[in-house]
């Protein structure tokens, strides 16, 4: 039976990057989530592609919440169109509220820190803290190199090949969310059996 997803947490980058289809793709999943009710959850901005996606769901009339700290509410330019906007006092919240708010993860384009919190949440469902599925919305094949070395991982022995399969790929948001409702957890659990140590 498929999950329901009443709010995704979407983490991309707080720049445009050098392509102009990566805002092309955050306008759009913005306009799905919008489209769908889904209310999106991310990291409070105005600016790069943090605004170009809030903007789009907010154009859709679609609901959005953003969890922004006080250090990067200036940086960052907090987005004051969204209704729903908290401001923490450290990442460490900004990070677990949006994880708690949220049913399920995207990541788009990004540097640093869109990586940092992506990777935070699928360790999160790879260890059982939670039960939420991790997609990664590819654009023009910005994640290439990055699913590469999650494959090298794999084949070298450091993740399993159900937890290299949850993460979720794909470039077209509508069949991603699609796929995220109809994903199920894996039978393993990450810690390897004795005689596999």
């Amino acid at each position: 039976m498929p999950r329901t997803l009443s709010a995704v947490a979407v983490y991309l980058g707080s720049s445009m990057g050098t392509d102009p289809d990566f805002a092309a793709a955050a306008k759009n999943l913005g306009g799905v989530l919008a489209a769908r009710g889904i209310r999106l959850v991310y990291g409070g901005g105005r600016v790069g592609l943090m605004g170009v996606l809030a903007d789009a769901v907010l154009r859709g009339g679609g609901s959005v919440s953003g969890v922004i700290t006080r250090a990067l509410e200036d940086k960052e330019i907090a987005h004051h169109g969204v209704m729903d906007l908290t401001i923490v006092h450290s990442m460490h919240e900004r990070k677990a509220m949006m994880a708690d708010r949220a049913d399920g993860f995207i990541m788009l384009p990004g540097g640093y820190g869109t990586m940092d919190e992506f990777f935070e949440v699928l360790t999160w469902t790879q260890l059982g803290i939670h039960v939420k599925p991790c997609a990664i919305l590819d654009v023009n094949g910005y994640f290439g190199p990055l699913l590469g070395l999650l494959d090298h991982a794999a084949g070298q022995g450091f993740l399993r090949d159900d937890h290299r399969e949850m993460v979720l790929t794909g470039t077209d948001p509508a069949r991603l969310l699609d796929r995220m409702a109809a994903w199920t957890p894996p039978a393993t659990e990450k810690w390897l059996d004795p005689s596999e140590r």
